[in-house]
């Protein structure tokens, strides 16, 4: 199949599992669609999108596009960032008519930096159904390719333009131990670098996701003190959309506690609870009685 032909989406044997399913009236369903590969929606996005009575979306001309791919002619209405209030209202209006009505952005996961959240939080203020058809997301996609290892992250989206206003919104996440993940424009990515690096220490490892899933896709990580240099080494590194992964910070007393805790271990294998104790705190500076209580507690677990 070429990249320009459509899909006969009644023609794919699974869709009958799809079909099988609940679709009720009177819903709005949250639509993730694509973030640069058409052949990433789901079966279960296709069949709403051809079920819905319409399609709120930030650009007409894109959705339409997309549903054209797939052989769907759909009314489109527009829903983006300057008159999502306004069409709040006619959406809760058409839900109150039994209709079902989906909700797509140009590209991933609609109300995450997005529009959408107003739209649906009016829904829901309305006592209407909400139901999230999930998908493609640009910053879970990136996460997932990434190599950083932490059970937490902290999604920050799109950083101001302003570097005055930057530089404040990256001076309060300095000791912020979760990932940071950032969305930049390619226009602005020098600005944002310079200020990842002006704002945080230089042996953190950052990872850009440019372009995913599309065909320059692009996933690249290194210390911080590199992200510049590499970003200009190449003019197309200043080209797509990106997302932005910073390692969260290490705390002093994380570190010193980790650091302890490896000299206790060593300690350990030649000495009593009480010497490995009081040499560690020599060696750290901790205080001697908490390292004792953490040097039986080690001894008890090997033993």
């Amino acid at each position: 199949m070429t990249e320009q032909q459509t899909i006969d989406i009644a023609r794919l044997p699974v869709m009958g599992e799809a079909a099988q399913q609940s679709y009720p009236t009177a819903t709005l369903y949250v639509v993730a669609t694509p973030i640069g590969n058409v052949t990433d929606i789901t079966l279960r996005a296709l069949h709403l999108l051809a079920l819905s009575d319409v399609v709120a979306c930030e650009d007409t001309r894109k959705t339409g596009a997309l549903l054209q791919r797939f052989g769907l002619s759909k009314q489109t209405i527009a829903a983006h960032q300057h008159n999502e209030r306004e069409v709040a209202d006619k959406i809760v209006e058409r839900l109150r008519g039994g209709q079902r009505v989906a909700l797509v952005s140009d590209a991933g996961t609609p109300a995450v930096s997005d529009p959408g959240a107003r739209i649906v939080d009016a829904v829901r203020a309305a006592g209407l159904n909400v139901v999230p058809l999930p998908g493609p997301s640009a910053a879970i996609t990136a996460l997932s390719a990434s190599g950083l290892v932490n059970d937490r992250f902290h999604f920050v989206g799109f950083l101001p333009a302003k570097s005055k206003q930057r530089e404040s919104a990256l001076a309060l996440l300095a000791r912020e131990t979760s990932t940071l993940v950032f969305y930049e424009a390619p226009h602005r990515i020098v600005e944002c670098v310079e200020g990842l690096v002006s704002a945080f220490e230089p042996v953190r490892q950052v990872v850009f996701a440019r372009e995913l899933s599309k065909m320059f896709e692009e996933i690249h990580r290194c210390p911080l003190s590199e992200a510049l240099a590499w970003v200009k080494a190449d003019q197309h590194r200043e080209r797509g959309e990106f997302v932005v992964l910073v390692e969260g910070a290490v705390l002093e007393t994380d570190a010193q506690d980790v650091e302890a805790e490896r000299i206790l271990q060593i300690l350990l294998t030649e000495c009593s609870v009480k010497q490995a104790a009081n040499l560690a705190a020599q060696i750290t500076g901790r205080k001697k009685n908490a390292l004792y209580d953490r040097a039986l507690q080690i001894k008890g677990s090997a033993d």
